[in-house]
């Protein structure tokens, strides 16, 4: 799990799970540094995960047997355009084949070390060439 900013800095990086374990859980048993006021753009795959004192914002479900309103729709695909910029900071980590690849390394911590140092990567790439904010 990662908290990314306007900046497309990467802000929070949760410890790494094994296995295929689906975001909602992961994303309950970790405790996030949010400030009060703040706001926090997930996907539907977090549909009933809130945190205190901050604003989920999420796309609209399409009801079963109805459509969505033109608002909704509209709603939708601006929250869409900033989830594609959280993706591409998503595809700047996984660059680095380690991360994206099946990892072999079994000792402790070293997952978790691996994902740092390539959050790190992104970092420097970000100096070197800044991104536009993500509006």
């Amino acid at each position: 799990m990662l908290l990314i900013n306007a900046a497309l800095t990467i802000l929070f990086l949760s410890e790494t799970y094994a296995g295929s374990i689906h975001d909602k859980r992961i994303a309950d048993g970790t405790l996030y540094p949010l400030p009060a006021g703040s706001r926090l753009l997930q996907d539907l795959g977090f549909l009933a995960f809130t945190l205190p004192q901050v604003e989920v914002i999420m796309p609209t479900k399409k009801p079963r047997g109805r459509a969505l309103t033109r608002a909704q729709k509209a709603a939708n695909r601006r929250i869409a355009r900033r989830r594609v910029r959280i993706e591409h900071v998503n595809s700047s980590v996984k660059r680095c084949r380690i991360v994206h690849d099946i990892c072999r390394l079994r000792k402790a911590g070293v997952r978790d070390l691996l994902m740092e140092v390539c959050c790190a990567l992104h970092h420097v790439r970000v100096r070197l060439t800044p991104w536009q904010l993500m509006v």
